[in-house]
C-alpha cells in the first residue's frame, strides 16, 4: 500500500519503467501489486450525527472498492464490468480487460484472490 498523494507517481513509473517486473524480479517471482492506502468513513445515520461535513464519495465503500479494482490492474485499463446474479443470491463481478494487455492466467487468479481478501466480493478476470 501506497498513500494516495504518491499514487500517480508510482504509477507513472509502472508505466514508463516497467516497476512491477523489477520488483518481481528482486523478490524472486513472487507477483507484485502497488495499490493506494484508501480510507472507508461511515454512512451517517441517525445514532451517527456528529458529522460536521459531508462524507466525500471517494470515502465511500463503492468508491474504494472501484478504486482498488482500477489500482489491481492498473497498467491495463477495464473495458466493461458486469455484475452476475447467482441463484444462491450470491453475486459475481465480471470484469473485462483490454485484449492487448500481457496478463497470464496465473496474474489474473492472483488478482481475484487479492480483491477477493480486500472487499470480500467474488470477481472474475477475461479478456
Amino acid at each position: 500500500f501506497v498513500p494516495i498523494p504518491q499514487l500517480a507517481l508510482y504509477q507513472k513509473m509502472i508505466k514508463e519503467k516497467g516497476l512491477i517486473e523489477e520488483l518481481e524480479k528482486k523478490f524472486s517471482g513472487k507477483q507484485v501489486m502497488i495499490l493506494g492506502e484508501r480510507r472507508i468513513v461511515r454512512k451517517e445515520s441517525r445514532n451517527t450525527r456528529q458529522l460536521k461535513q459531508k462524507r466525500p464519495y471517494s470515502r465511500s465503500l463503492t468508491a474504494v472498492h472501484e478504486s482498488i479494482l482500477d489500482d489491481l490492474v492498473y497498467p491495463n485499463g477495464i473495458v466493461a464490468k458486469r455484475q452476475r446474479f447467482r441463484s444462491d443470491n450470491s453475486r459475481l463481478l465480471k470484469v473485462s480487460l483490454h485484449k492487448d494487455s500481457d496478463i497470464n492466467q496465473d496474474k489474473l487468479d492472483t488478482f481475484s484472490k487479492v480483491y477477493k481478501t480486500l472487499t470480500g466480493k467474488d470477481v472474475n478476470f477475461e479478456f
